[in-house]
């Protein structure tokens, strides 16, 4: 039986909020500029009515929200996204044995929903960025049974208004060649540990922004094998011109 006990309260619940050294990676949002002010949105459980200053989300390491204010210009949300790898219910069977990125995704949108109200979704100004885990467009990641539910990813980022900003080609670096039998836009953003920056042939980290304030933001990967710096990722360098 499924059911509701109306005298059950999220107060009641502690918020795990994850350890820092239970995973290798955690998006943050950083001020490296004094020509903007930011005030980091403190998170909370998923099921409370959130203060102005707090943020619910329902994934631990998965986003990072901040209310950026430049100088001169209006204010804008930024989001920094991490899709997390997660395992499907043991029961499943699957052979891909680094688990599902859409799941973690679909939280992150979720979560980005409380930014967006029920009118016209010009009226929000948000840009989000960040390693999604995914080849989109393509058919490199493997299982090709993947593909349709990551394609799903890009189809809520639409309906919520957020334009899909890249980094695509041109600007940035292409793979070369080119891998699997889909010719794409995408530009290499990643590398493996047997791969360098010259060799890498996989993009996963992807920007998008409120439709209408996407006009004024251009989106470029620094994937130039001197540019690259040190990471598997290469830096992905978003301007906005307003």
């Amino acid at each position: 039986m499924l059911g509701a006990d109306r005298g059950w309260r999220a107060a009641e619940v502690p918020l795990e909020r994850g350890k820092r050294e239970d995973y290798d990676r955690w998006p943050m949002v950083v001020r490296l500029s004094d020509r903007v002010e930011i005030e980091r949105f403190e998170r909370v459980h998923p099921f409370t009515h959130p203060e102005a200053h707090q943020v619910a989300l329902s994934g631990i390491g998965t986003a990072a929200i901040a209310r950026v204010t430049p100088i001169r210009g209006e204010p804008f949300i930024a989001v920094s996204m991490y899709a997390r790898w997660a395992m499907p219910q043991k029961s499943v069977k699957t052979k891909w044995r680094n688990g599902m990125p859409d799941m973690a995704a679909h939280r992150i949108i979720s979560d980005l929903s409380m930014f967006i109200g029920d009118e016209d979704p010009a009226t929000h100004r948000i840009l989000a960025a960040g390693d999604l885990n995914m080849s989109y467009g393509t058919d490199q990641v493997p299982p090709r049974s993947l593909l349709a539910r990551q394609r799903t990813v890009w189809d809520r980022m639409d309906a919520l208004g957020l334009e899909f900003l890249g980094p695509q080609y041109p600007p940035g670096r292409k793979a070369d060649p080119v891998p699997g039998a889909s010719d794409t836009p995408n530009v290499v953003t990643y590398h493996t540990t047997k791969q360098t920056p010259e060799t890498a042939c996989t993009q996963l980290d992807y920007a998008f922004a409120s439709c209408g304030f996407h006009k004024a933001i251009s989106v470029k990967a620094l994937n130039g094998v001197d540019e690259w710096g040190s990471s598997d990722h290469c830096r992905v360098l978003i301007e906005i011109s307003e």
